[in-house]
Parts: C-alpha cells; sequence; structure tokens
C-alpha cells in the first residue's frame, strides 16, 4: 500500500517528536500513538502504520543479535556486550543465541548492520570465488 506525502511527513514529526536527546522515549510513544488513535485524523491508518515502521527501526538498532557455534563464556558475553555499549551506546540490548550451524566463530547483527566471522561464511566466500 502506497502511503501519501502527508502522511508520511506527519509520520516523521511524530517521530521526531518521540525522541529524547536522541533516543526513543517509550513514554513519549504510548502518548503520541493513544493521541492519534483518539483523534483519528485523515490518513490515520497511514500514519500509524509509517509511525510503527519508524519505531521499529529505531528499536532494531538498539538490538543486537549475536550468534556462536558453542554458547559463550559469562565473561566473552561481558566483553562483547561492553565493546557493543561503547560503540552504540548504553541503552543498547543484547540476545545471545547459539547456532551450531556456524561451525565456529561469531554473527553480530546490530539493526542491518551484520558482522559475520563465522566459518561458515568464510567457506561460503571461499566457494563464491572458485
Amino acid at each position: 500500500m502506497k502511503i501519501s506525502r502527508e502522511a508520511r511527513r506527519a509520520a516523521r514529526e511524530m517521530y521526531r517528536l518521540s525522541l529524547v536527546d536522541g533516543r526513543l522515549d517509550t513514554a513519549r510513544v504510548k502518548d503520541i500513538s493513544d493521541r492519534l488513535v483518539s483523534e483519528k485524523p485523515r490518513s490515520f491508518l497511514e500514519i500509524l502504520k509509517e509511525y510503527t515502521r519508524l519505531v521499529r527501526l529505531e528499536l532494531a538498532n538498539r538490538h543486537a543479535v549475536i550468534e556462536s557455534a558453542l554458547a559463550l563464556s559469562e565473561d566473552e558475553s561481558n566483553r562483547i556486550l561492553a565493546d557493543l555499549k561503547t560503540r552504540f551506546g548504553n541503552d543498547i540490548t543484547a540476545e545471545f543465541r547459539v547456532q551450531p550451524g556456524l561451525l565456529a566463530g561469531i554473527r553480530i547483527k546490530v539493526g542491518s548492520d551484520v558482522w559475520d566471522g563465522s566459518v561458515r561464511n568464510r567457506l561460503n566466500t571461499l566457494s563464491q570465488q572458485l
């Protein structure tokens, strides 16, 4: 479904109002979405969908998924999380997963950024080069 220019502009403005010091404020997100639903301006469904998409993208940028072939020790997990916090800020959350298909190594995904240091990725790269 194509969204109108006015609805996109309104959703972006609402998103900007949801930020406090460059970070998403959950209380403001709730207030803005509640107000939008109660007032129901023209094209409010389009605005709400676009606003939800923008908020979801911001939340994805604040969540890291760390996959490894074996379970990481507490010390390794804390070190990786500390490195992520220095790079992305203290409000980043982390989820650790075990993926035996990686064979060895680690893959970190934050938002749309992926750092893949797994053996499986290296083998795939080698097979594509041959």
